[in-house]
């Protein structure tokens, strides 16, 4: 098991602008499946713009003890000597994904195929992570496992030795499922098939065509039918991590929210599967501009201008979940700032996150002075407009990164000081970011136990 850390409280104040062009980390859906699939290619792929935050190290870690060489030759920039598709070997450790639900699901389906035992665990967050909605359709390959109970880490997988290929509809909107299903599917005879009800982020697949393998994407009666053609041998290939559009949301929604704000955030992924939180902020009347788009390495790329705006209340349209779910607690923080009530829905997949975050935003909220009403599936926030946030409390975070920026964000737009009482995990996603934030013009302090 992760060993305990030291809490890291940190308090955001009122500031009067945020001003700058900045990057932000790369992406971290994308930095966790360049390494993974490099490691399961054949040759060296070569990764620029990696996230190196601790989540994706985990990944690194992981894809090292099954037997691939991980090379950091600069920042962000790696090269990963891959072992070839279901040439993965039994590790002899145990995996600790540390907080990282994106790292342990993915790896879990990278190993499902290939007749190893692995066995995996996380820190106190993610232990508490139910894991079935993995584990159910990787046994129906053939793999098998043994954890605690509701499939909850530690466990240990034994991957299929005689794997057969699988058609799931999966019940749930999760790419991470998906992913995990389609990385099996790679050394499975046969074509692997995962049908969505609602589309997730297509990162694997966009990927997985990279790497050289057939993926391909159909219709289906009961939404959208994604197949991996099993037995595939994956190339090396270069990879260029766009930056991630969920780090780069809290940067943009500082600016939105306080006065005489104008910022901008460089080459940030918008993949459609994850633009939703800006469709959204401009539905909000949010004053946001997309400059210099283009593509890179097959994702869409492009720079975000943010100006301090009033916003407005509205309902966000629940089918539009899938595409900005990592987004609503900043997005609830932003509503808070609004003028009129804003309903969010369709959020059930928010409950078994890091924290669940329906319960952190609306605590949250309503300590910060905020009226807030938490529904079985989102939230009804009633906001007051620019300025209306009273403040003046301290947030438990929950172990989870986003409700931390989500609030300090908050603090720096409210009339009195905001403090979380934990910001050590805000660098699984994001390093450096009390850092960034400070030198927008952000007031960010270290606090004393």
């Amino acid at each position: 098991m992760t060993t305990a850390h030291a809490a890291a409280p940190l308090r955001a104040r009122a500031s009067r602008s945020l001003t700058g062009r900045i990057g932000v980390p790369g992406d971290k859906s994308i930095s966790h499946r360049a390494l993974i699939l490099g490691a399961m290619a054949t040759g060296e792929t070569a990764i620029t713009g990696l996230l190196e935050g601790e989540d994706v190290l985990r990944t690194a870690d992981a894809m090292t003890a099954l037997g691939a060489i991980m090379t950091r030759a600069g920042e962000g920039a790696w090269r990963v000597s891959g072992v070839g598709t279901g040439g993965l070997s039994e590790p002899d450790r145990v995996l600790d994904h540390g907080n990282s639900g994106t790292g342990v699901r993915l790896v879990m389906g990278a190993v499902a195929t290939t007749p190893i035992a692995c066995t995996f665990t996380g820190d106190a967050s993610l232990c508490r992570r139910p894991m079935g909605r993995v584990l159910e359709p990787l046994s129906r390959f053939g793999t098998e496992s043994m954890g605690r109970a509701g499939g909850r880490l530690p466990l240990t997988l034994r991957g299929a030795a005689n794997p057969m290929p699988v058609v799931y509809a999966s019940p749930v909107a999760s790419a991470q499922v998906k992913s995990a299903i389609l990385l099996a599917g790679l050394n499975a005879p046969g074509r692997t098939t995962v049908i969505e009800r609602e589309s997730t982020r297509d990162h694997t697949e966009r990927m997985l065509r990279a790497f050289g393998a057939r993926v391909d994407v159909e219709p289906h009666e009961d939404g959208t039918a994604v197949t991996v053609t099993g037995e595939a041998e994956l190339s090396a290939t270069a990879i260029a991590v766009p930056g991630d559009p969920s780090s780069a949301a809290f940067p943009l929604a500082a600016a939105l929210i306080v006065p005489d704000s104008d910022v901008t955030v460089e080459g940030v992924l918008l993949n459609p599967t994850r633009a939703g939180l800006y469709e959204t902020l401009r539905e909000m009347g949010a004053s946001l501009d997309i400059l210099d788009a283009r593509d890179a390495g097959g994702e869409p790329v492009a720079s975000l201008r943010a100006r301090f705006s009033a916003l407005k209340g509205i309902e966000v349209p629940p089918e539009r979940a899938p595409s900005m779910i990592d987004e609503y607690p900043i997005l609830a923080v932003l509503a808070a700032f609004a003028e009129g009530r804003t309903v969010m829905r369709g959020l059930k997949e928010l409950r078994v996150k890091e924290s669940d975050r329906l319960v952190a935003m609306a605590r949250g909220l309503a300590a910060c002075g905020v009226a807030v009403t938490e529904l079985e599936d989102g939230l009804i926030i009633e906001g007051g407009g620019p300025g209306s946030m009273p403040g003046g409390v301290g947030i438990a975070t929950e172990m989870d990164h986003r409700i931390a920026m989500s609030f300090l964000v908050a603090g720096l737009a409210a009339r009195a000081p905001v403090t979380v009482d934990d910001s050590a995990f805000i660098a699984t996603s994001f390093p450096g970011f009390s850092e960034l934030m400070t030198r927008l013009g952000g007031s960010l302090e270290r606090v004393n136990r």
